[in-house]
């Protein structure tokens, strides 16, 4: 783990591997970490990728500003740009997962030359699918009075909801995983997940302006992931020199729930001419 000062004015963590490789920077999403990366960062510096995974802002051991206002997916994007800049990184490939991924559009939009490849795996151009605003509202409005820990109190007493079958199979088949993925969540700043709980259901919808992307992109979506999958058909029918990878068996995290799948999705497409 390396500690990245930026120019933003935050420092993050970010985990790191093969340098001097071609780089490759790899952005987790809302209440995620860099850890998501994880199981991967090796075997992608073995095949000869410079990888840098960080901890976004307000996440994992990356500061966390206690302003809303320091926060949205443009800052974060403002960070990764500071992060290449800072890792002396003239162009590299990116692959943003679900919030990471909308972070990535936004980045390449304003500036896609430094960007060869990029990855968007289970994301979204638009607000998400399925998350009712007032329902969000309320939940920020106990975050700002009661903090996170009485927001997670509070959702721990609402009726689950129903698990696709991918991901019945991850919790049932790896040991700890639900508790890593609990263990992210507590280590998120309030004020973001307040301020992105709302971004991300008000955001400006960006399908169009994808149209203009010259960026060579894989949209890459697991099959059981619903509330992405419609989105990840419209981004590749958008972009173009886009393709689209459906990965059976895999729901919002194919690279936990399908690794094989996931790795030679990724990797073949990095890797091509």
């Amino acid at each position: 783990m390396a500690i990245r000062e930026l120019s933003t004015g935050v420092n993050l963590s970010t985990v790191e591997a093969g340098v001097g490789g071609k780089p490759l920077m790899l952005v987790h999403g809302f209440t995620g970490a860099k850890e998501d990366f994880g199981d991967w960062t090796e075997p992608l510096a073995d095949a000869g990728w410079w990888v840098v995974a960080p901890d976004l802002r307000g996440h994992g051991t990356s500061d966390k500003p206690t302003d809303e206002a320091a926060y949205s997916l443009s800052l974060f994007a403002d960070d990764i740009v500071a992060l290449a800049h800072e890792l002396g990184w003239a162009s590299y490939s990116l692959l943003g997962h679900s919030m990471g991924g909308m972070v990535a559009q936004n980045l390449v939009l304003r500036a896609s030359e430094p960007v060869e490849r990029l990855v968007l795996m289970d994301t979204h151009h638009g607000p998400v699918e399925g998350m009712d605003r007032e329902t969000v509202e309320i939940a920020v409005d106990v975050l700002r009075t009661h903090g996170l820990a009485a927001l997670l109190e509070l959702i721990a007493t609402l009726p689950p909801r129903e698990l696709t079958p991918a991901e019945q199979r991850i919790r049932s088949s790896r040991e700890g995983y639900q508790e890593f993925a609990d263990s992210k969540v507590k280590q998120c700043s309030a004020a973001m997940y307040a301020a992105m709980g709302m971004e991300l259901v008000f955001r400006h919808d960006r399908l169009e302006e994808l149209r203009h992307l010259a960026v060579p992109t894989r949209v890459l979506v697991g099959a059981e992931d619903f509330a992405f999958l419609d989105a990840a058909h419209r981004m590749a029918e958008t972009i173009p020199n886009a393709d689209l990878v459906v990965v059976q068996g895999a729901a919002h995290s194919p690279q936990f729930e399908a690794p094989q799948t996931w790795w030679d999705a990724v990797t073949g497409f990095l890797g091509a001419n």
